[in-house]
């Protein structure tokens, strides 16, 4: 896999992706403010990564200091989900942020409902660190947090 900084093409192509319902909830046009955010260069620049596979786009990576923690966002392509990529694709993410950041840790948020990422995210070392409740998507919903060392 290649990453790199994230091109607006890429920005306006992942914010069309639809999920199958209940994984709809990541869709971009969900979330307002994530929507903004991912079409905005200004906002978008140094923190948004597009993922490839032989220039075909896979995925991308959010990645954004926070102390000594590296705070983690990551998601894959509509049609690639439920196939067996995740493990890898989260390991190459994790090695990208590891080379341009030097965390000791690293840290993200799933949505209670997101079984299948949690155990992938558990494959790769994180653990849980607390639930909270988190107002997304024109609602409050519930969260895990979960932490690994880099």
């Amino acid at each position: 896999m290649r990453i790199a900084a994230m091109a607006q093409h890429e920005a306006e192509a992942i914010s069309t992706w639809e999920y199958e319902a209940p994984y709809d909830f990541y869709n971009a046009p969900a979330d307002e403010h994530d929507l903004a955010e991912l079409l905005d260069p200004a906002q978008r620049v140094g923190q948004y990564f597009s993922v490839h596979t032989t220039e075909e786009l896979v995925g991308f990576v959010q990645l954004r200091s926070d102390g000594d923690a590296v705070v983690v966002g990551l998601g894959l392509r509509p049609d690639l989900t439920g196939r067996g990529l995740g493990l890898s694709f989260v390991e190459e993410g994790l090695t990208f942020a590891r080379e341009q950041f030097a965390p000791a840790r690293f840290r993200l948020s799933v949505a209670t409902f997101n079984e299948r990422a949690i155990k992938v995210y558990e494959r790769v070392g994180f653990v849980v660190t607390r639930t909270f409740m988190h107002e997304t998507n024109g609602g409050v919903f519930p969260f895990v947090e979960m932490e690994r060392s880099a």
